[in-house]
């Protein structure tokens, strides 16, 4: 039996009783149980410790609640309690692995800031993340065009001339189209770089073997930037500068392994092409 995304939110932190007055106080577990799951799809889609931290304080805030957050690479551990009374829970809920995505990122902050501007009650807060999680504005075939057109404004700065942005334009449209494909699928990250970098760098390697193009080398080399993992990396930075020094450098990690399995890809599509590295 399949549980669509929005019952599956649902059974973990409660759907609200239509019957329950809205100034009714809300218990530390049904607050703790909506912003731990509000907390793991937060971090899940990219976002730093700090984002996290601010977004789930200034909910709880509102809801009248205190908050102790203990974040991990692959959890979140909260306490939420009342001020003054005998009312505290804790909660510790897995990170949901998901792409990064800058949409939902930025929907879940907006979200937390409604929460705080208008004083939304939890009930109302419950349903605007099920939609939030629900839906996805994101069109993938935009998102294709506009990352093949960015990987091939790269190789015009990097000295690429007219047909070599054609052919990295190619390289990535597919690659990034595989990407997709096999995450969506949920192939590991790891292998999905591997396989991506190897095909986007096999396609960018036709500037060699039909030179109508005076720089081959820019082509093979720009062909694969799409697949640097540069949230990452800057993620892993800003938990550093915020002490989060766990998330950090397990970010840090993560990312030198997806560049490894880049450059793995991109060795493997240059040998299989006879394309020397030097």
């Amino acid at each position: 039996m399949t549980v669509s995304t929005t019952n599956k939110y649902e059974a973990i932190i409660g759907s609200d009783d239509p019957l329950r007055p809205e100034n009714v106080e809300m218990s530390s577990k049904e607050v703790c149980l909506f912003l731990s799951e509000y907390a793991v799809s937060l971090l899940g889609c990219g976002a730093t410790c700090i984002r996290l931290e601010k977004n789930i304080n200034r909910m709880a805030a509102v809801f009248g609640k205190k908050v102790d957050l203990t974040i991990m690479p692959r959890h979140v551990h909260m306490t939420v309690w009342h001020p003054g009374k005998d009312d505290i829970f804790t909660s510790i809920a897995s990170v949901k692995p998901a792409p990064i995505s800058f949409s939902l990122n930025t929907r879940l902050s907006e979200l937390s800031w409604s929460v705080a501007d208008n004083h939304i009650p939890l009930g109302k807060a419950k349903k605007m993340f099920l939609n939030v999680i629900s839906s996805d504005t994101e069109n993938p075939w935009l998102t294709l065009l506009l990352a093949s057109c960015a990987n091939a404004a790269f190789c015009g700065i990097f000295g690429g001339d007219a047909i070599a942005m054609a052919i990295v334009f190619i390289a990535t449209a597919l690659g990034f189209n595989l990407k997709q494909v096999l995450l969506k699928k949920g192939v590991d990250t790891r292998i999905v770089f591997f396989i991506c970098a190897f095909v986007s760098s096999v396609i960018g390697a036709a500037d060699y073997l039909f030179p109508y193009g005076g720089t081959p080398a820019v082509a093979i080399g720009t062909s694969v930037l799409y697949l640097v993992p540069g949230i990452p990396f800057l993620n892993s930075f800003n938990d550093m500068l915020y002490h989060h020094y766990i998330c950090a450098v397990i970010r840090f990690i993560d990312a030198m392994v997806l560049t490894g399995c880049l450059s793995l890809g991109l060795c493997l599509g240059m040998k299989l092409m006879c394309v020397s590295m030097f």
